[in-house]
């Protein structure tokens, strides 16, 4: 356990440091999109490209792998608006606000976290799972929810078919222009020509591709300060802490539960892919939802809890989760 405090403390400290330094306003509030920014279009595309050009793709992409996280991600969203959405007149959680929720509960922060903490536990060959489980909740997870979460401004329509339809279209279009992927895909090119940038580009991604991880963690706590302090209500714990509890306990779960049946099945699932997915998986939920919350016009007071109860409750679940798995013991 003490191998994986050494690693995992220091990850969630930086975003706790970002946190307070928003919330004491050391950190102006209007530096906070500028620091997103550079994160987002510079310094983790830098990174995403770096381990994407220097793994074998059938690494980077292995489709069995995929095809569990896809299906559990599927799992997590069906659950969670199951469970949390509320027909009917009286106040509660409209099919909106399910659909957020529910992209919270099955989009961990693989990115802005993930990538670096768990290559930074388990080595290089962790990034192939985890990129590919960024690349399913990036296209697929966020494209769903997101077109459920618009679609429901055109239910009582007559053409409500074609909101759904139209809602999915422009969710697909926002995936599009996420630089991530984009980064992830043109890494995997060069890998599969063999192909280097020159040295001084070279130099240049290397080194915005250092700077990814302080950064990102950062400006994680950083965006959940900004989050809390513009929330539009205030949200009762029954509304937030139960998705929080199925993003940390259910997610993981339905991962190692689906991936250890097929390996049962005698599929074959690599051991070491399947422990990194659910790693992946007991992740807290990703920071930008609570943004998408408050672009959408959803409740981000209540996503903006789910992720903050989310990435505090995490260091201590996803560290015992880490030593169940014997990572840090001799050969893990």
């Amino acid at each position: 356990m003490q191998a994986i405090l050494a690693v995992t403390l220091p990850f969630f400290a930086l975003v706790l440091l970002g946190y307070l330094a928003a919330q004491r306003e050391v950190l102006p509030e209007d530096a906070i999109p500028g620091l997103n920014v550079y994160v987002l279009f510079f310094a983790l595309p830098c990174m995403l490209f770096r381990f994407g050009s220097s793994q074998p793709f059938a690494r980077l992409i292995d489709l069995r792998l995929l095809a569990i996280y896809a299906v559990c991600a599927l799992a997590m969203v069906a659950v969670t608006i199951a469970l949390t959405w509320q027909r009917g007149a009286r106040p509660g959680v409209d099919l909106k606000n399910a659909a957020f929720g529910a992209l919270v509960a099955a989009f961990p922060n693989s990115g802005f976290m993930g990538v670096p903490l768990l290559v930074a536990l388990l080595g290089d060959a962790a990034a192939g799972p985890v990129i590919g489980a960024l690349l399913a909740d990036l296209i697929m997870t966020s494209t769903l929810c997101l077109a459920l979460a618009q679609a429901s401004t055109h239910r009582a329509g007559a053409d409500g078919g074609r909101g759904v339809f139209a809602a999915a279209l422009l969710s697909l279009r926002g995936a599009a222009t996420n630089p991530l992927p984009w980064a992830i895909v043109i890494g995997a090119l060069f890998a599969a020509f063999d192909r280097e940038l020159p040295g001084p580009i070279a130099q240049i991604v290397r080194m915005l591709g250092d700077s990814a991880t302080p950064v990102a963690l950062f400006t994680i706590g950083s965006v959940l300060s900004r989050a809390g302090r513009h929330a539009h209500s205030r949200t009762p714990p029954g509304r937030y802490l139960p998705v929080a509890l199925l993003k940390l306990v259910l997610h993981p779960a339905l991962v190692f539960g689906l991936g250890t049946a097929a390996i049962a099945l005698g599929a074959p699932v690599p051991r070491f892919g399947l422990m990194v997915l659910t790693l992946v998986a007991a992740l807290p939920s990703a920071s930008n939802v609570s943004v998408l919350a408050e672009r959408y016009g959803a409740d981000n007071g209540r996503v903006t809890r789910i992720i903050m109860v989310s990435t505090v409750l995490a260091f201590a679940s996803f560290s015992a989760l880490a030593w169940v798995f014997g990572v840090g013991r001799a050969g893990v």
